[in-house]
């Protein structure tokens, strides 16, 4: 079965736990703080695995996690890190997240590896927060949360050419006829459901991969018919081979069917639009009107186009025609092309300052909310069991400013003050004398 969207859910391994721990060998006269750090949770890698040519695998499982990181141990002893989650993917595919449609990754090359979602770092051991002043602290952190994310993956196939053509002009039959690829031939509208690619020879050591696509209709670029499912397709090709059918039997006017087709193409991608496309005549050999064919080739001739008139199912002038798509495609390889404006990066997380945040009032249920990620990765990583944990928050907040901005914003005894997850009471008896 061929897949070629689907939708899954993320999460990186939480980081481990650090440890509380204080040596006491029998030697060792007011032995300090030991606790060992917690391990590096799991992050989800995607790489791209040559042999798979579909998303299949994800259809049947949308969610997958990481594994997260060990507790750190006494003796100084770290956590063990959690092993890497890694889901291989074909060529082609890009990674989309579901919630801001912000692409991802886009993974094309053959070797592409891109991190998705990074594993929590471990949580720090009571030894890191040993000092001059305090020389047995009796807490730790707790290891960061594993990045979690809602994806979309998007198959777009690697063909160098595209077939372009109404449903049912032949185009399953043409890749049948040039290459060793076995479509479903039948002739109603949308035989073919799910695109098909084969490997052309043009001569030894010449070859091209030619996509034959579902068909498309009016509409397309709106998602009519197979719409986005097939145009998806198509944006990673350099060149277009449009068929028409010259059989007469469809009762509708080809030159008509050209311009319905490269509308959608315009409507949905400008890029794609300006695909240089050579115009295949099919059904020579079942043709009715001359007439009617040198009607239909004078047209597209003085639009600059190149036409051949072939009979895919006969063979004829297929050799002709692939001689020319292979010239064309040398031309178009040595065109180097257009580098973006603003290139894909795979996008990770950066770490951001705990210094940074904002204050702002909930107007739903009337919260004081303090934003910021690097301070809300802070709390989350705090053990709010441990008192001595908590006081440490406690006096990090008013050291950045966050209890002077909520005074000064006006907040009251009672009120709720939100951090991330985290929901606790302002009470003014715990602030400084100096923010009152």
């Amino acid at each position: 079965m061929f897949v070629d969207h689907v939708e899954i859910e993320v999460s990186a391994g939480d980081g481990g736990n650090g440890a509380v721990t204080f040596r006491k060998e029998k030697y060792v006269p007011r032995g300090g703080p030991s606790g060992g750090d917690g391990g590096k949770g799991g992050s989800i890698i995607m790489e791209v695995d040559p042999h798979l040519s579909t998303l299949l695998d994800f259809r049947y499982k949308h969610v997958y996690k990481a594994v997260r990181g060990g507790d750190g141990q006494n003796k100084d002893m770290f956590g063990k890190d959690g092993p890497d989650l890694v889901l291989k993917v074909p060529p082609g595919t890009s990674v989309y997240n579901r919630e801001t449609d912000e692409l991802v990754a886009d993974l094309t090359a053959l070797d592409a590896r891109a991190v998705i979602a990074k594993g929590g770092v471990g949580g720090k051991g009571n030894a890191h927060f040993a000092t001059s002043v305090r020389q047995a602290p009796k807490f730790a952190q707790n290891g960061e949360p594993g990045i979690h994310k809602l994806l979309r993956l998007e198959l777009k196939l690697l063909a160098d050419v595209g077939l372009l053509g109404y449903p049912s002009v032949g185009k399953s039959t043409l890749i049948a006829a040039i290459s060793a690829a076995r479509p479903k031939i039948a002739d109603y509208p949308f035989t073919t459901l799910i695109p098909n690619l084969g490997v052309v020879e043009v001569a030894q050591n010449q070859t091209f991969v030619m996509a034959d696509l579902p068909g498309l209709i009016e509409g397309a670029s709106e998602g009519i018919g197979l719409g986005h499912q097939f145009l998806r397709h198509v944006e990673r090709t350099r060149l277009l081979v449009h068929m028409l059918d010259m059989s007469g039997t469809t009762g509708r006017d080809p030159l008509d069917d050209f311009r319905i087709i490269n509308k959608e193409l315009a409507l949905y991608s400008e890029r794609m639009a300006a695909l240089p496309q050579i115009i295949a005549l099919n059904k020579m050999d079942v043709a009715p009107d001359q007439a009617e064919v040198d009607r239909v080739r004078a047209a597209l001739e003085v639009e600059g186009h190149t036409v051949f008139q072939i009979s895919a199912a006969t063979h004829l002038n297929l050799k002709p025609l692939l001689f020319f798509i292979w010239d064309r495609l040398i031309e178009l390889k040595s065109i180097p092309e257009p580098v973006s404006e603003e290139p894909v990066r795979i996008i990770a997380e950066e770490r951001e300052d705990f210094r940074r945040w904002t204050v702002n009032k909930n107007e739903e249920d009337g919260a004081w909310e303090v934003v910021g990620k690097g301070l809300q990765r802070m709390v989350s990583m705090t053990d709010l069991d441990n008192e001595f944990a908590l006081s440490r928050l406690q006096r990090t907040l008013e050291k950045i400013g966050v209890n002077k901005k909520l005074i000064e914003m006006g907040v009251e005894d009672g009120d709720t003050v939100r951090i991330g997850a985290i929901e606790f009471n302002y009470d003014s008896d715990e602030v400084e004398d100096r923010y009152r």
